[in-house]
């Protein structure tokens, strides 16, 4: 569905239905946020949904307007998180304990360090 979004605004955007720069598109993006907030609020769960999916929507445009591909950046980030994970239950295993006995301030210390290790590999 990313791409399919991607692909609707590359081509809306050949006929001139477009933002003028970058700076534009992340107003938008706040501003959808905004709404999303303002539908949690109200626990409106269909104006929730189309809120969120107003944000992905824009924020995959943005993505467009700073060349990235936004299936390539969401599957980066998802080997990142299997990554930084996998340190935490690694960290677990280690030391003898449960995940699950793990709080969540200690799990959060855990993500850090992981992500230091990756900085420094």
């Amino acid at each position: 569905s990313l791409l399919k979004a991607l692909r609707v605004q590359e081509r809306v955007s050949r006929v001139g239905f477009d933002w003028e720069k970058a700076e534009d598109v992340i107003k938008k993006v706040e501003s959808e946020f905004d709404e999303f907030k303002s539908a949690l609020k109200e626990r409106d769960e269909r104006k929730i949904e189309e809120e969120f999916g107003d944000i992905l929507f824009t924020l995959v445009n943005l993505s467009r307007f700073v060349g990235l591909n936004p299936e390539e950046a969401l599957r980066k980030t998802i080997s990142r998180f299997i990554s930084r994970f996998s340190y935490i239950e690694t960290s677990a295993k280690q030391e003898g304990r449960a995940l699950a006995d793990y709080t969540l301030e200690e799990m959060d210390h855990l993500w850090e360090e992981a992500k230091r290790a990756e900085k420094h590999s």
